[in-house]
C-alpha cells in the first residue's frame, strides 16, 4: 500500500522539481549561490537550507523525492504540517552544518547539493516511530524492520565517509540524521534535553 500524498509532502516534490528545472537552465549561477559552499569557499547563511532543493542529476532527485514521499507522507500524517517542517528543517540545518565540519576538516572546496541530509533525517524517524515496519529494499529486494534497515544504512553511511573521498556527501546523510534523533528526543523531553520542558 502507498502512502497518501499530503499537503507539505506535495509541495516539497514541486518545489524540488521546480528547482531542477531552474538548475538545468540556470546551473552555474544558481549552484553558485544556492549550493552549500565551505565555509572558506563562498559560504552564504542562506545555503544551510537552499543546498536541499538543488540536486546532481535526474536519478539524485528522483531517489529523494521518492523517499520524501515514501517516509515523509507517513511522518506528515502522524504529526501534522507543522511538526512535520520543523523535523525537516532540523533534518536539513543539522545536515548542512555536519557536512561544513567535516569539508573543514578535510580541506574540502566542493560544493554540496541535495535533499539527502533531510531525507535520511526522514528515514531515522520512521525507524524510530515505526520500528517492526517492514521496509523492502529495492538491490537486493530483502524486506527488514525499519529499525535493522537505518542501522544498517546508518552504519554503511558512516564506513563509506571514512573510506575517503567518494563525490557523496556521506557525513550529511549522517547529519540528517543526528538532527531527525535529537528532534524527536527533544519533543520528548528526553537526553540531551531536559524533561522540564
Amino acid at each position: 500500500m502507498f502512502p497518501r500524498l499530503l499537503p507539505v509532502t506535495r509541495n516539497l516534490l514541486i518545489a524540488n522539481g521546480v528547482a531542477y528545472l531552474l538548475q538545468l537552465v540556470l546551473s552555474p549561477v544558481l549552484e553558485l549561490w544556492l549550493a552549500l559552499w565551505p565555509v572558506d569557499h563562498g559560504f552564504m547563511p542562506w545555503q544551510l537550507l537552499s543546498y536541499a532543493f538543488l540536486h546532481g542529476g535526474v536519478f539524485h532527485l528522483l531517489f529523494n523525492m521518492f523517499g520524501l514521499w515514501m517516509f515523509g507522507s507517513e511522518l506528515e500524517r502522524l504529526w501534522g504540517g507543522r511538526r512535520y517542517i520543523h523535523f525537516l528543517l532540523a533534518s536539513t540545518l543539522a545536515a548542512a552544518l555536519v557536512q561544513l565540519v567535516w569539508t573543514q576538516l578535510i580541506g574540502s572546496n566542493s560544493a554540496t547539493v541535495g535533499a539527502s541530509g533531510a531525507l535520511y533525517g526522514l528515514l531515522l524517524g520512521f525507524g524510530m516511530l515505526f520500528p517492526n515496519r517492514t521496509i523492502q529494499l529495492l538491490i537486493p529486494p530483502i524486506p527488514m524492520p525499519a529499525k535493522v534497515y537505518v542501522a544498517v544504512f546508518g552504519g554503511l553511511e558512516l564506513l563509506l565517509g571514512l573510506s575517503g573521498p567518494s563525490g557523496v556527501a556521506h557525513f550529511a546523510h549522517l547529519g540528517g540524521m543526528l538532527g531527525g534523533f535529537l528532534m524527536i528526543q527533544y519533543w520528548r523531553g528526553r537526553a540531551p534535553f531536559s524533561r522540564k520542558r
